[in-house]
């Protein structure tokens, strides 16, 4: 196995451990919680029909496998602050160069999406230009994320305790009409058949839909990055992996179900919540308020946990020499405050460039990280596998964690990332996002090469 690099000998620039249980808890919730979920969610069921839920399922058993096997690698190897360090441990330095920068790449991108997407809901409210309030809340999440690791933790813990109580009372509400409770006609789940069928669009459909769906239950694997600022690193970990089947099944797959046995899904429209269009048919009051508040909550917590990712992930590289060193300087309250800085700035460079080409440059910016998420838990599949052999070729005991039946769900869950980046490749509304994305991981596996080469060939260290 390769040995990881030496961080910086500077003890004093070390990341804090203010993390609390509850915080790392509710990080792993809101993690798998966003606008993909309550937005995003209407092009799928818009593409397979109510069968979407076999999509959602099929989804959700593939992201189980994948957090199950960084699990086991996280416990093991505690000293590793991100995950994307791992494939460093299995594969060497230039997967953990790459995959630390696309990873970066990916969150920093985010950052002006989630931006301007919080800007269009408060001009409901507020009408003002969407740059101005995209850059007071991108001035607001910098500020939360400089103060320390405990004030990111606690802003998430409340945004995603918003989030987990929008969804609950949502299925209480919406599933009761469901049942006959509150329907003046009784159950409507003839909805999950009356229109073309459960599979109107044929089985194809609903396997092409988990390139859809996947998307939107990304995230998980930001309670690894956080759990190295807890006192237990590795017991919270352990739960992630062990509770999320049950996060997915309740936050996804019941909220998307009552949703298809409550509204036709004819009648869904693409990048229209179904979540508004199902309170607005059993008439709840104010609905579309009320989930545009829900939203802009999801939107608030995606972009601060954006913040937060992208300077641990940045500060992680610094101290292996893959970016400068001057990022791995810490504050007083042991935040890598230039690692913020940092992607504060690339945050407002991306919301000006969406404001001055939003159709061309900005487009390309965001379609260049399409695949990269799905590249990374391949890796991430890869590393767990090449690191079990070299374990048990060193005689050593077995994992804390163990993925379960080793190897062959391992081979599962890298053969269904695989699979989802060739249909990208060869589905039309994600082909642009697969080759913009191969753009980028081209330019990072070339930034290697050229830092390696500029230190007459040895690997960064």
């Amino acid at each position: 196995m390769h040995t990881e690099n030496p961080p910086a000998p500077a003890e004093a620039n070390t990341l804090s451990q203010s993390l609390r249980p509850r915080h790392v808890a509710m990080i792993t919730i809101g993690g798998i919680i966003g606008a993909g979920l309550f937005v995003g969610s209407s092009v799928a069921i818009a593409a397979a029909g109510p069968a979407i839920l076999i999509s959602y399922t099929l989804t959700g058993l593939l992201i189980l496998l994948v957090m199950r096997m960084l699990g086991e690698m996280a416990v093991d190897m505690p000293q590793v602050r991100s995950f994307t360090e791992f494939t460093r441990a299995a594969l060497g330095n230039w997967a953990g160069f790459s995959v630390g920068w696309l990873y970066w790449y990916f969150w920093a991108i985010v950052i002006p999406v989630e931006a301007i997407a919080g800007a269009g809901i408060i001009q409901r409210w507020l009408p003002l230009p969407t740059w101005e309030i995209g850059a007071v809340l991108m001035l607001l999440m910098t500020g939360v994320n400089l103060m320390s690791a405990r004030a990111y933790g606690e802003f998430e813990f409340w945004f995603s305790s918003i989030k987990v109580a929008a969804i609950l009372t949502f299925i209480v509400v919406v599933g009761a009409h469901a049942f006959g409770f509150r329907s003046a006609t009784g159950p409507t789940f003839a909805t999950l058949v009356d229109h073309g069928g459960f599979a109107p669009k044929g089985p194809f459909a609903v396997l092409a839909a988990v390139t859809t769906v996947i998307w939107s239950m990304m995230g998980a694997e930001v309670v690894t990055i956080a759990a190295a600022e807890s006192p237990e690193p590795a017991r919270a970990v352990a739960r992630m992996t062990s509770t999320i089947i049950s996060r997915i099944l309740i936050f996804y797959v019941c909220s998307i179900f009552v949703i298809v046995s409550t509204v036709p899904w004819t009648q869904v429209v693409p990048s229209e919540s179904p979540f508004t269009l199902a309170l607005d048919g059993i008439h709840f009051p104010y609905a579309s308020e009320f989930m545009a508040a829900v939203i802009l909550t999801a939107v608030l917590s995606c972009l601060n946990s954006s913040f937060y990712v992208a300077s641990r992930v940045l500060f992680v590289l610094a101290n292996h020499g893959d970016a400068p060193r001057w990022l791995v300087k810490t504050n007083a309250q042991h935040v890598p405050a230039r690692a913020v800085l940092l992607a504060s700035a690339v945050g407002f460079a991306g919301v000006a460039t969406a404001v001055i080409s939003p159709s061309k440059v900005f487009a390309f910016l965001v379609n260049a990280s399409g695949a990269i998420i799905a590249v990374i838990y391949l890796s991430i599949g890869v590393s767990q596998v090449r690191t079990r052999r070299m374990r048990e070729r060193a005689g050593g005991p077995p994992p804390t964690l163990p993925m379960w039946c080793f190897p062959w769900l391992s081979y599962v869950a890298i053969g269904g990332m695989a699979m989802v980046l060739v249909a990208m490749a060869f589905t039309p509304s994600h082909r642009e996002e697969f080759w913009a994305s191969t753009i980028s991981i081209a330019v990072a596996l070339l930034a290697y090469w050229l830092l390696r080469r500029g230190r007459g060939g040895a690997a960064p260290h």
